[in-house]
C-alpha cells in the first residue's frame, strides 16, 4: 500500500480528510511513541552517550592540559582576541574549567543535538507518511495530532537523556552544580527548539528529504548568524548573536554567573514552533503539504540511470561544496595565527601535533584541518550511498527497476555520484583552505585530496552494509562519526595510537610537512573496492525492500 502522496497539496480548505477519526484526538499517542523508541532503541543511547560524555571528557581535557589559573587566562585571552576564533568557537566568558568547557562544546554539543532532535521528528512524522506506514496506523483509529505528539514526545525524551547525562558527567568531573546543569539545559533546550522546527517542516513539505534540507538550513543559518556575531563583539552581545537559537544556547553562559532567564526565550521559541507544528498538522490531509512539490515534465528527457542519480543528488551536493569552500577558507585564514593560539603551551602544541604530525606548526595545523574536512566529508559520502537505501525503501526504485535498469546499472548511477562528489566535496575544502591561507595552493590543495582513500572506504563500509544487511546501513552513520570523534578529541585524550588506529585517516600521512605515504593509500583503495564489490555482489542476490 502506498500513501496519498501526490496530486494537489492539502492547503486546508474544506474539513481536512485522511485518518478517521477516533474517540479521542491523542489516541494512540502511547503506543506510537514506544514504537518510536523501540526503533531508534540504538541510534538514540549512542547518541546520547557519545555526545553527553564528549562533554565531561573535554573537561578533563581541559584541567589536564591547563592545569593553572595563569594558563587558562592566557588561552581565554588569545582566544577572545581573535576574531576570526571566536567565529569559529565563540568567545570565552569564563577561565575557569567548566567555563572552557562551556566554551569549548556549547555551540558544538548544541548543533549536534539539533540534529539528532531533526532526524528523530522527521523520521517519525514526514517519512513516515512518505513510506505509507503512517496511512496503516491511522487506519487503526489514531487521533490526528497523535504522530506529531509522539515524534515530539520521542525527541523530548532523546534530549532529557542528553541534558541528564551532560550534567551529571560534569558534576562528576568536579564542575559546579549550577553551571552543569546551566549548559546541560542550553544544549537540550536548543536540541528541543530545532526538533520543533523540524515539525514544522514536516507540514510543509512533501518528502523527508525537502524538511531534512529545510532544518538542516535553518540549523546552518544560526550558527552563521552566532559566528558572525562572536566575530563583530567578544562579550556575546550582538544583535547577530542574539538572533541565532545558538547564540541563547551561548549566552546562557554556564559558569560564568548564569543567565537563567536566556532559557525563557528557548522554552517560548519551543511552544510557539509547537503550536504552529500542531495548526498546520490539523489543517492539511494525511500525506500532503502546504508547499506544492513541482510537477515534472510531460515528457521524460533522462534517459539514464546515471542521469537520474545526478538530478536527485545534485542540490544536496552543491551545499556540501559551498559549505566545505567557506569552511576551509575559514580554517585557512586563521592558520597564520595557529601560532598565538598555542603559544608557548606544551600541551596545546603537543594536541596539533598528534592531529597534524611533528613538522613546522603551521603544517601541522594545516595537517590538522585537512583531517577534520576529512573526517566530515565521510559524512557526505554516507549519506549519498545511504540515499540507494533511502529510494528503495520508499518504493521509488521499484518501479525503476521493473523496467530495463538492472540493479548494479541502478546502483552504479549513485554511486559515481557518492565518490565522485565526495572527491569534489575534498577539492572544495582543499581549494577554500588554500584561499585562505594564502600560500603554497598546490601542496595544501594535495594535503586535501589524499584524505579521499580514507574518505571512501566509508562509503565501501556502507556499500556493503547496504548490500548485505539493509535494516543495518544507518549503522554506517555511527561508523563516521566514531571515526570523527577519534580524529577531534581523541588527540586531545591522548588516545593510544593502536585507538586512533581504528579510524582510516590514522593511517595517511600528515600532510603539507610530512613525506607522503603511498602504501597505506594503496591499501585503502584495495579495500575501498573490496568493500564496494561485496556489497554490489549481496544486493545482487538479496531481495529487494530489505
Amino acid at each position: 500500500m502506498t500513501a496519498t502522496t501526490t496530486g494537489r497539496p492539502g492547503t486546508g480548505a474544506g474539513p481536512a480528510a485522511g485518518p478517521p477519526r477516533s474517540a479521542h484526538p491523542w489516541a494512540g499517542t502511547g503506543v506510537l511513541l514506544r514504537l518510536a523508541l523501540r526503533r531508534d532503541r540504538l541510534m538514540m543511547p549512542l547518541w546520547i552517550l557519545l555526545l553527553g560524555g564528549s562533554f565531561a571528557s573535554v573537561a578533563r581535557s581541559f584541567a589536564a592540559l591547563y592545569g593553572t589559573a595563569a594558563g587558562r587566562a592566557e588561552l581565554a585571552r588569545s582566544m577572545n582576541g581573535n576574531s576570526s576564533l571566536r567565529a569559529l568557537y565563540g568567545p570565552v566568558f569564563s577561565d575557569s574549567v567548566g567555563g572552557l568547557t562551556a566554551w569549548r562544546m556549547s555551540g558544538f554539543g548544541a548543533v549536534l543535538a539539533a540534529v539528532m532532535s531533526l532526524v528523530v521528528v522527521v523520521r517519525h512524522t514526514r517519512e513516515e507518511e512518505e513510506t505509507g506506514r503512517q496511512e496503516l496506523l491511522s487506519s487503526a483509529g489514531v487521533g490526528r495530532p497523535a504522530p506529531l505528539t509522539a515524534a515530539l514526545l520521542a525527541a523530548g525524551a532523546a534530549n532529557a537523556g542528553l541534558a541528564c547525562v551532560i550534567a551529571a558527567g560534569l558534576t562528576a568531573s568536579g564542575e559546579p552544580g549550577g553551571g552543569s546543569v546551566a549548559l546541560a539545559l542550553s544544549v537540550a533546550g536548543t536540541g528541543m527548539l530545532f526538533a520543533c522546527t523540524a515539525a514544522v517542516a514536516a507540514q510543509l513539505t512533501e518528502s523527508a528529504r525537502a524538511a531534512k534540507g529545510i532544518g538542516a538550513a535553518a540549523i546552518g543559518a544560526a550558527y552563521v548568524l552566532k559566528a558572525a556575531g562572536d566575530a563583530v563583539s567578544g562579550a556575546g552581545s550582538s544583535v547577530l548573536t542574539w538572533l541565532s537559537p545558538v547564540g541563547w544556547a551561548e549566552n546562557v553562559r554556564p559558569y560564568a554567573a548564569e543567565r537563567w532567564w536566556v532559557l525563557l526565550l528557548l522554552a517560548a521559541a519551543v511552544a510557539a514552533q509547537a503550536l504552529v507544528a500542531y495548526t498546520l498538522a490539523g489543517r492539511r490531509d494525511l500525506g500532503m503539504s502546504f508547499l506544492p512539490a513541482r510537477p515534472g515534465p510531460a515528457r521524460g528527457r533522462m534517459g539514464t540511470a546515471g542521469a537520474l542519480a545526478v538530478r536527485l543528488q545534485r542540490g544536496s551536493l552543491y551545499g556540501w561544496i559551498a559549505g566545505f569552500l567557506v569552511t576551509g577558507a575559514v580554517f585557512g585564514s586563521i592558520t597564520d595565527g595557529a601560532g598565538d593560539l598555542v603559544g608557548d603551551n606544551a600541551a596545546a602544541r603537543e594536541i596539533f601535533q598528534r592531529m597534524g604530525g611533528h613538522s613546522g606548526l603551521t603544517e601541522a595545523f594545516l595537517a590538522a584541518m585537512t583531517g577534520v574536512l576529512g573526517t566530515v566529508a565521510a559524512l557526505y559520502v554516507v549519506a549519498s550511498v545511504l540515499r540507494l537505501h533511502g529510494e528503495e525503501t520508499a518504493g521509488r526504485a521499484e518501479p525503476l527497476l521493473a523496467g530495463a535498469v538492472g540493479r548494479l546499472r541502478w546502483a552504479a548511477g549513485h554511486l559515481t555520484v557518492a565518490f565522485a562528489g565526495s572527491a569534489a566535496v575534498v577539492l572544495a575544502g582543499g581549494v577554500g583552505l588554500a584561499l585562505g591561507y594564502g600560500h603554497e595552493p598546490g601542496p595544501v590543495i594535495g594535503a586535501a585530496l589524499a584524505q579521499l582513500p580514507a574518505v571512501w572506504v566509508f562509503g565501501g563500509l556502507t556499500v556493503l552494509l547496504y548490500g548485505a544487511a539493509p535494516k543495518a546501513a544507518p549503522a554506517a552513520w555511527a561508523l563516521a562519526g566514531l571515526a570523527l570523534a577519534l580524529g577531534w578529541i581523541g588527540p586531545a585524550l591522548k588516545l593510544p595510537q593502536p585507538v586512533l588506529g581504528l579510524s582510516p585517516f590514522g593511517h595517511l600521512a600528515k600532510l603539507p610537512g610530512a613525506e607522503m605515504a603511498w602504501t597505506p593509500v594503496v591499501i585503502l583503495l584495495l579495500l575501498t573496492a573490496a568493500l564496494v564489490a561485496a556489497g554490489l555482489t549481496a544486493l545482487r542476490r538479496r531481495d529487494m525492500n530489505g
